[in-house]
């Protein structure tokens, strides 16, 4: 399976001629992430995972393309696009498609301040192997992932938290996402403070750029 990383929390999987795209957002370079796509996950309705404008432009163009995704998010695309070919993604499912198994995880975005309202947020499991968690520390149960997304820094996150979920996971390999409002600076301290402290917990952290790709 080929795994490409692009700004932010975007990242698409290819496999067996099948390509899954997850979290096309504001932040990312949607259009190239979204060209042949064959499904669509999203993990929760906010811009920086779901670029309505852009997701649904697409969605018009190609409207055999299925996505998936928690209810808010439906009701976006549906709104502008009744006939979207939409499903409802919610925790502890499993979704068989061609050339992906995915398993959910989890239900709720992370808390950012008891100001914000919390909303629905699922992971996915992509092939018993690649994680995605959105926006949550949601750690996968009665199975160890392989690969695992880790948002390395966000308004609802910090270092410690980070690191404990990169250990609490205990995937041999972890990539990052949800960066991009990192500076380099900020982004070499945390990214030197999860490899370092998570080694000996049999974690091998690597960083990719926005639009390089790893074969898992």
């Amino acid at each position: 399976m080929k795994l490409t990383k692009y700004t932010h929390s975007c990242v698409r999987l290819e496999n067996e001629g099948k390509t899954l795209v997850l979290d096309p957002g504001g932040f990312s370079e949607v259009e190239k992430a979204l060209d042949g796509a064959d499904y669509i996950f999203i993990t929760h309705v906010h811009p920086d995972h779901f670029d309505s404008e852009r997701v649904i432009a697409f969605s018009k163009e190609n409207p055999e393309v299925p996505l998936y995704a928690p209810q808010a998010v439906i009701d976006e695309v549906s709104k502008e696009l009744p006939e979207a070919k939409v499903q409802l993604a919610e925790a502890k499912e499993t979704i068989e498609l061609e050339g992906f198994t995915l398993k959910t995880y989890g239900s709720q975005h992370a808390l950012i301040h008891p100001l914000v309202p919390t909303i629905d947020n699922v992971g996915v499991l992509v092939n018993d192997n690649v994680f995605h968690p959105g926006d949550s520390f949601t750690v996968p149960h009665g199975i160890q992932a392989k690969t695992l997304l880790a948002p390395i820094h966000a308004p609802w996150n910090k270092m410690s938290e980070v690191i404990d979920f990169v250990i609490s996971v205990r995937a041999p390999q972890v990539y990052p996402i949800h960066d991009s409002l990192l500076a380099d600076n900020g982004r070499n301290l945390i990214e030197t403070q999860v490899t370092n402290l998570t080694v000996d917990y049999g974690v091998t952290y690597t960083h990719l750029d926005p639009e390089e790709s790893v074969e898992l």
